[in-house]
């Protein structure tokens, strides 16, 4: 998919069509040991190699919604994905994020996709995500929200 063709998609096409993609992408990148689960996790990998990183997803639902410390994480994390422009989002559904993932201790508040160390992995549903992101922050809207397919 073309830059143009998600201008011309209609909002809630352009969200299920990025929902698609990022199980795509996740499942690709489990795959290939590309992902990094968890919140201290994924600070430390931002920390040791934010280069490294290609796109990160946050978590949360009803039943953290106001879990100050969570979201003082989330606020960090997105900080420093601004700052390194690293494209991300957010889901609404931990639950579903930690079965995609194969996350058990359900700590699947922050997922990072990191790129390889021979930098091989190519996707183009990753490709896409990256484009959903930069059309979302044109429109203002920097974490953007999309809801993962229904299994």
């Amino acid at each position: 998919m073309t830059f143009e063709e998600v201008l011309i998609q209609k909002p809630a096409e352009r969200a299920q069509c990025a929902g698609a993609a990022l199980e795509e992408v996740l499942v690709s990148a489990k795959d290939n040991q590309s992902l990094t689960v968890g919140v201290y996790e994924c600070a430390k990998v931002m920390n040791l190699d934010p280069d490294s990183v290609s796109f990160c997803v946050l978590a949360t639902d009803e039943q953290f919604q106001w879990d100050v410390a969570l979201q003082i994480h989330f606020t960090l994390i997105q900080s420093f994905c601004f700052d390194n422009d690293i494209s991300i989002v957010r889901v609404s559904d931990t639950q579903r994020l930690a079965d995609i993932v194969g996350d058990k201790q359900e700590d699947a508040h922050c997922v990072l996709i990191t790129n390889p160390a021979d930098g091989s992995w190519d996707d183009p549903a990753l490709e896409k995500l990256h484009l959903f992101c930069e059309e979302s922050r044109r429109l203002n809207d920097w974490v953007p929200e999309i809801s993962l397919p229904e299994r």
